[in-house]
């Protein structure tokens, strides 16, 4: 019997192993658009864990200038022209209770600050929107915002959004769905070389610091969810 739940436990252990952790790529058309996905997913290949997870949403495009590497999952939330406001109030909810992501990476409120004209107060006021979503669907969800990338005009409002990110996420964060950043702001070094004429979205060099920003980050909250799902697994039996 001992060993009949020994050989269960070990069973359960194997199971959540091979089970793939659910990511969503989340933003506007810095998301869409751009490069820096298929980047990030040749750091997650050279980790180790691309076959071991499933990018989620209802997006699937990739820009023709992108190299598509071998594999590449290019299911995503990225939406060119939206806002938070508009996606924390009207879309969030949907997209993450239909697939359930164990980890949400975002950067959205470019668009708050240029088409929606609305204060740092206001985009931050929709991040807690897209949270309290995000852990309705998930109590586990384990979450990375981006800090905004810089406009080439450096707006006021862009750098007040990533100045009021740190005391956000120190107030929002929880053991049980954790928040970190991934800073790709002007004053972790991205610059206006790295931006494409319109002083918005990344060139090629914008793309390889954005990659290089959130690969990381992406890197270890995979290898957390995997982690966590073997204790709760190996206790279980």
């Amino acid at each position: 019997m001992l060993l009949q739940k020994f050989g269960l436990a070990a069973g359960l252990v194997v199971a959540a192993s091979a089970q793939k952790v659910k990511l969503m790529l989340l933003g506007d058309s810095i998301t869409e658009i751009t490069c820096w996905r298929p980047l990030v997913w040749n750091q997650l290949t050279s980790a180790g864990l691309a076959s071991n997870i499933d990018l989620v949403g209802s997006m699937s495009d990739l820009q023709s200038n992108c190299q598509k590497p071998s594999g590449f999952d290019m299911n995503h939330e990225g939406h060119s022209g939206w806002q938070a406001y508009d996606i924390a109030k009207n879309n969030i909810a949907g997209w993450v209770q239909s697939t359930k992501p164990d980890i949400v990476q975002f950067m959205l409120g470019t668009n708050d600050v240029n088409i929606g004209k609305r204060s740092a107060s206001s985009i931050l006021d929709s991040y807690t929107s897209l949270i309290t979503a995000m852990r309705a669907a998930n109590p586990k969800v384990k979450i990375i915002i981006d800090k905004l990338i810089p406009t080439s005009w450096s707006d006021a409002t862009v750098e007040a959004v990533n100045t009021g990110i740190p005391n956000w996420v120190s107030q929002k964060t929880t053991s049980q769905s954790p928040i970190v950043i991934a800073d790709c702001s002007r004053a972790a070094g991205f610059t206006n070389a790295m931006l494409r004429s319109d002083g918005v979205h990344p060139n090629d060099q914008g793309d390889q610091f954005l990659a290089k920003q959130i690969g990381p980050k992406l890197v270890q909250a995979i290898k957390d969810v995997q982690a966590g799902r073997k204790v709760r697994k190996s206790f279980s039996g």
